[in-house]
């Protein structure tokens, strides 16, 4: 389907001259051009569209449990080169910011994923941090804080992985505004000072959070899955179709057996599904698909259109404005990851990211500004190009938002140093434009009702007996998506007595999407600034 005839708000194809994103920069050279057999299989058990972390999870889960399956992956352009391969390299739970059951399950996907990590040893710089949410806006700070009070009252477990920092008032102290229960060191790494945020109105600290090379995660768990193939007396297999983009599904209903993906755990027959996938270079017959496709799932199902609506997001690694003056001397090291969050004229306007990268290089990968964007990048699919202004607020808004001095105060600071820091805070934030390394966009998929949608496809938005889908996390998609496609596989091949680990709101039927179509378009909603969703008034 050509761009002339989609529909509004329909997704195109992933386009084929993306921009270069800095995750990209050391390809697999295993999986670049990667097609494992010449040939497209004439059919499979199983095809997942999309190959990000949604759909190698899904993958691993898969042959996991049914080594047996012949499982097919077919990808628009390389391995891992939508969304995953382009984010800001964060995986962190949003503990306060979500209902809590469902901040339970991103902290149980997020535990899923460092164990994972440190089972198999995946290369992917996975370092484990704290996370620093810095608020710039009052009115959003005592919003926040006040959902983190309640957290603390009705959900302490919960709360246990939070701190909230706040501004000491003057003669209070250097201690003031740290959580009282931390020992004396550790409250003086936790003040806004501390935190490399002095102008901040105050901020959350969660313990548990992440950076990592999101590209090598994925691809790790793809040439993982590619290897088995080798193995002496496998029976299924896993084979990898790279720049073969789907162009279409269609499905032809069969006559009803006994052999259910339930693995005959069905006591009565069903009937059942021959789903073809098209692509440019031939078809595959399934009775099982996964769509992983996240933003582009409309150009498949055009009746998603408005429930996971294509959003473009932009990153750009930056180099430190300081280099150590001398080779011995250690580089820049911001300790945390961080969220910039509100503005004081705006309370629910900006929302970035940033992590740092290990030395020696130490880049600072920083990511949002899409208040900047043409449209605020919503119902965009094209990520060939970046938004120049966008760009120059990345570039310039860094160093007015995180002291990125080399000598940070140390937190036990002298009487002179004192006084030098508050002098430099008397006088307000110091901008200065960073060196990029890299540029890039990527496209993210928002949900209608700003939760993913997990299960089987209805015959009402174009699926069917054995059409399912794992999308759609408005940006939100490394602490969730890993579950997510856990429980898609739980769902295709689990049987009716497998408990499924997933969150209800994300679960998709016929009855949410009624609901969710009842609520403001995404469009809508994002207009009204990018933390509307999450703190804005009902």
């Amino acid at each position: 389907m050509s761009g002339a005839e989609l529909l509004k708000g329909q997704s195109g194809l992933p386009v084929d001259n993306p921009t270069k994103s800095y995750w990209h920069k050391e390809p697999s050279t295993k999986l670049l051009g990667h097609r494992t057999t010449k040939e497209l299989p004439r059919s499979a058990d199983v095809v997942i569209v999309g190959s990000g972390i949604t759909g190698s999870f899904a993958a691993h889960y898969l042959k996991e449990k049914r080594p047996d399956l012949d499982v097919v992956m077919v990808e628009a352009r390389e391995a891992c080169w939508g969304a995953t391969g382009r984010n800001g390299g964060h995986c962190q739970p949003a503990i306060y910011a979500s209902l809590p059951h469902i901040a339970s399950f991103e902290l149980r996907n997020y535990f899923e994923l460092k164990d994972l990590v440190e089972k198999f040893s995946i290369p992917c710089d996975w370092r484990s941090t704290s996370g620093v949410h810095a608020f710039y806006s009052s009115e959003l700070f005592k919003i926040v804080h006040e959902s983190v009070n309640d957290l603390i009252d009705e959900y302490p477990d919960l709360a246990a992985n939070v701190a909230v920092v706040t501004k000491a008032k003057k003669g209070e102290g250097s201690l003031e505004g740290t959580p009282a229960y931390l020992l004396e060191g550790e409250r003086k790494e936790l003040t806004l000072d501390g935190l490399r945020i002095p102008h901040a109105e105050g901020a959350i600290v969660q313990w548990n959070a992440a950076s990592l090379w999101p590209y090598k995660l994925v691809t790790f768990v793809l040439e993982h899955l590619l290897s088995a193939n080798d193995e002496e007396g496998s029976k299924g297999s896993f084979n990898l179709q790279t720049n073969t983009p789907v162009t279409g599904l269609s499905r032809a209903e069969t006559s009803p057996n006994l052999s259910s993906p339930g693995g005959g755990n069905n006591s009565a027959a069903k009937p059942t599904s021959i789903w073809t996938i098209h692509t440019p270079r031939g078809t595959i017959a399934t009775s099982q698909v996964l769509l992983a496709t996240n933003g582009y799932t409309s150009h498949l199902l055009p009746q998603f259109s408005d429930l996971i609506v294509p959003t473009r997001g932009q990153v750009s690694s930056l180099k430190p404005p300081e280099e150590p003056a001398s080779p011995s001397d250690p580089p820049l090291d911001i300790k945390h990851t961080y969220y910039i969050q509100g503005e004081p004229s705006d309370p629910f306007s900006r929302d970035d990211y940033l992590i740092q990268r290990p030395p020696p290089t130490a880049e600072l990968v920083f990511g949002g500004g899409r208040q900047y964007a043409k449209g605020r990048g919503i119902n965009v699919w094209d990520d060939s190009s970046i938004d120049e202004p966008v760009a120059w607020y990345l570039r310039g808004e860094l160093s007015s938002a995180v002291d990125l001095s080399l000598h940070h105060p140390h937190p036990h600071p002298s009487q002179d140093t004192q006084t030098q820091t508050q002098s430099q805070a008397t006088q307000g934030p110091r901008k200065q434009d960073l060196e990029p390394t890299h540029e890039w966009t990527g496209i993210m998929g928002y949900s209608r009702d700003w939760h993913p949608w997990v299960g089987a496809v209805p015959e009402s938005l174009g699926g069917g007996d054995g059409l399912w889908v794992c999308a759609g996390y408005s940006g939100h998609g490394m602490p969730n998506a890993v579950l997510s496609a856990k429980a898609a596989v739980a769902m295709m091949y689990g049987g009716p007595d497998v408990k499924i680990d997933l969150p209800a709101e994300y679960e998709l039927t016929e009855q949410r999407v009624v609901a969710a179509r009842v609520l403001d378009e995404v469009v809508d909603v994002d207009a009204k600034g990018s933390l509307f969703a999450d703190w804005g008034p009902l």
